[in-house]
């Protein structure tokens, strides 16, 4: 950490500062130039608040050099992180791997619509909702146990595997037997209680930004599920609120190499949540290929007109057939394959 002083400190705000960081546990080392002075703060500690530093009287600025997340960062891995399933699946290796299906599971007939659709045109995980965070509480909320086992036996028959949202503790144990991947939401991306118990399952976990969460903070959200023992962990991109209102978030690609830069962990990409608008979806999907997602999370219904949640931003079958064919040829251009 670098502590740069201001040019009037006195010498005396400068012993209070240095006193200050060694107390922290830090060793200190002093730098004065002809205007101001310098102090680099050399230690292993790294849950330290910055704050606490720049309200000291006579500092100018407080730079962090090391990163505060170390399980989730790229030294710790820096060969990257594959997640192997028992079906021979792989997630962080060569082949991108599609995650598709409907935004909430409403009737058995149309989750196995759905799901045989997907399949045939090469996804590999089915996605879909059980339980559903809307931002209403009239909105579907999803049909909960029932849509797991749904799921279930969808997954088994198409020989998919199967994600769904978990929103609290309590749900963990219901949906152990069901799912193959616990994905932890935008609105959960900091409920660090809930994330520390996903830590105690040996199954893998794909979590998304919040809509106004920074990397930083994703990769220390990471670091909770690490911290306890489960390392299996899919970061996804899933869009950040800004003020353009044309799309329902915006998808910030950009996550995806400063991801993989930062962190040894797959990093996914959800355009369907990036953009909230069905003909916006494949095209960015295909950029989030092209530069470098693991995972794609794509929204697909049979009837989306009529889907009891998010039918605007989910794809028709054949469209996400022809998205399909797309990535196929785009993938091997970034040294990837479907």
């Amino acid at each position: 950490m670098i502590v740069a002083m201001q040019e009037t400190a006195t010498e005396e705000q400068i012993q209070d500062v240095i006193e200050h960081l060694v107390r922290m546990g830090f060793s200190v080392h002093r730098t004065t130039g002809v205007r101001q002075s310098v102090l680099a703060a050399v230690g292993a500690r790294v849950d330290f608040d910055t704050r606490n530093l720049e309200v000291l009287s006579g500092v100018e600025h407080v730079h962090r050099i090391s990163a505060p997340y170390k399980l989730s960062g790229r030294a710790f891995r820096p060969e990257g992180t594959i997640i192997k399933f028992a079906n021979g699946l792989q997630v962080g290796g060569p082949e991108v791997v599609v995650m598709a299906g409907p935004c909430s599971v409403e009737s058995r007939a149309q989750l196995f619509n759905v799901a045989e659709r997907v399949v045939k045109a090469g996804a590999r995980v089915l996605r879909g909702g059980a339980f559903k965070p809307r931002s209403s509480p009239y909105s579907f909320q999803g049909l909960g146990l029932e849509a797991l086992k749904l799921l279930r036996e969808a997954g088994d028959r198409f020989g998919l595997l199967v994600i769904s949202e978990v929103m609290e503790i309590s749900q963990i144990q219901m949906m152990l037997p069901y799912v193959d991947i616990f994905q932890v939401g935008a609105r959960n991306m900091q409920n660090f209680n809930l994330l520390r118990e996903l830590g105690k399952v040996d199954k893998p976990i794909l979590l998304k930004r919040g809509i106004a969460a920074t990397l930083e903070e994703l990769l220390l959200s990471a670091e909770y599920i690490m911290a306890g023992g489960n390392y299996q962990v899919i970061l996804c991109e899933r869009g950040i609120r800004t003020f353009e209102t044309y799309t329902r978030n915006t998808l910030d690609i950009c996550a995806i190499p400063i991801v993989h830069k930062l962190s040894h962990l797959p990093m996914a990409s959800d355009p369907s949540h990036g953009t909230g608008i069905r003909d916006k979806v494949p095209p960015m999907a295909r950029a989030s290929v092209a530069a470098g997602a693991d995972v794609l999370l794509i929204e697909v219904h049979h009837d989306p007109d009529r889907a009891l949640s998010d039918g605007a931003q989910s794809l028709f079958p054949d469209q996400f057939s022809t998205l399909m064919d797309e990535l196929r040829i785009i993938a091997p251009a970034v040294g990837r394959k479907l």
